[in-house]
């Protein structure tokens, strides 16, 4: 006889207590089932404890490991041994589709594992967040992840929430990831425990983020976006060139071909060597501009005829270095510069033989 296959079904905590939780997802927590919980440090779980909900916490295996990434696969391991002998259920907080990565370990394991995952539902941080800052998201927003926010991810034009910010060391990273795209007296918002009776909302300056605040699991910081341009912003530098070449634009922008910037690039290029030879940083810096700039301009009149983008630009360059550096994306070891130059000629030229072919 084949053997029964068993499922999990996940089921969100909501955002705050359990007067937040769905009755969908209440119902599923009181029916008789085997429960496990990613945390028990949430809100809603004292509550159901009073009601008489028995459960398994795993607490205790972000306790075994120095990686977030260790701990859910330990726990995504378990649940589907615990799910070999029965149906269960795994409570996770908020919703199980918003910064949970243990439900996409579980369904990228599912087929695998020859065990259906089910999703109850919930209601997610994100809503109540919002609700806590008076702000309404339709002005666009990022949700990323405390713990790999990366400066050049953030678009300072948006709302930002930053997830996963529960101790200090953490919002200290948080905090130097922000000022490098933020005035260090940007005024952001830490919110605890959003929708919850317990909710708390701290606004603050950006360099007093990590300084004597309570932080936790139900952590996050909302950064309101800037009101004036970002002029540190690729994308702002595009919209900048593209109004120079608009209708109402620059007349001389306007008349600029390709043909006609030939002689401004070989000047700049010579401006960039001349700062380079002076050993003068800061005229460097002003002088790679101008170089950036005949590039956007060439990308704009490209875009303008439909023939390619910048982004075409971007692209043909990134694929070009993954392919020329094998030593450092792929398998191929090289021990010297000069290992490394003749790889790239030879890469160059089974390029080149391949566009002959």
């Amino acid at each position: 006889m084949e053997n029964k296959k068993h499922s999990i079904t996940v089921a969100g905590l909501g955002a705050g207590d359990m007067g937040q939780l769905p009755l969908g997802v209440y119902r599923q927590l009181k029916a008789n089932r085997k429960i496990f919980l990613r945390t028990k440090e949430h809100p809603a779980v004292s509550e159901l404890e009073r009601e008489g909900m028995k459960y398994t916490a795993f607490d205790d295996v972000y306790e075994r490991h120095d990686q977030f990434e260790a701990v859910y696969e330990e726990i995504v391991e378990i649940l589907f041994r615990e799910a070999e002998q029965e149906d269960i259920l795994y409570a996770v907080p908020g919703h199980p589709f918003v910064a949970e990565r243990t439900v996409q370990l579980l369904l990228e394991q599912s087929a695998a594992k020859q065990t259906e995952i089910k999703i109850a539902g919930g209601h997610s941080f994100i809503d109540a967040l919002f609700a806590s800052v008076r702000v309404d998201p339709i002005e666009g927003f990022q949700l990323v992840d405390g713990i790999a926010l990366k400066p050049h991810d953030i678009r300072t034009n948006q709302h930002l929430v930053v997830g996963q910010v529960y101790d200090t060391l953490t919002a200290s990273e948080v905090k130097l990831a922000l000022m490098e795209k933020y005035p260090d007296e940007h005024r952001v918002a830490i919110v605890r425990a959003a929708g919850s009776t317990d909710e708390a909302v701290k606004w603050l300056k950006l360099y007093e983020l990590d300084r004597g605040f309570e932080l936790d699991n139900l952590t996050s910081v909302y950064v309101p976006p800037l009101k004036e341009q970002d002029l540190r912003d690729f994308a702002e530098l595009r919209q900048i060139i593209t109004a120079l070449r608009a209708p109402d634009g620059c007349p001389w922008n306007r008349a600029q071909t390709h043909l006609s910037l030939k002689k401004y690039l070989v000047e700049e290029c010579g401006e960039v060597l001349s700062a380079i030879d002076n050993e003068d940083e800061d005229n460097l810096v002003e002088e790679l501009g101008d170089v950036l700039l005949q590039v956007l301009l060439h990308a704009q009149i490209g875009e303008e005829e439909g023939m390619f983008t910048i982004e075409d630009v971007i692209e043909g360059l990134a694929s070009k270095m993954i392919r020329r550096h094998p030593h450092v994306f792929g398998n191929v070891k090289a021990e010297s510069a000069e290992e490394v130059a003749q790889n790239w000629e030879r890469i160059k030229a089974a390029e080149k033989q391949e566009k002959r072919e």
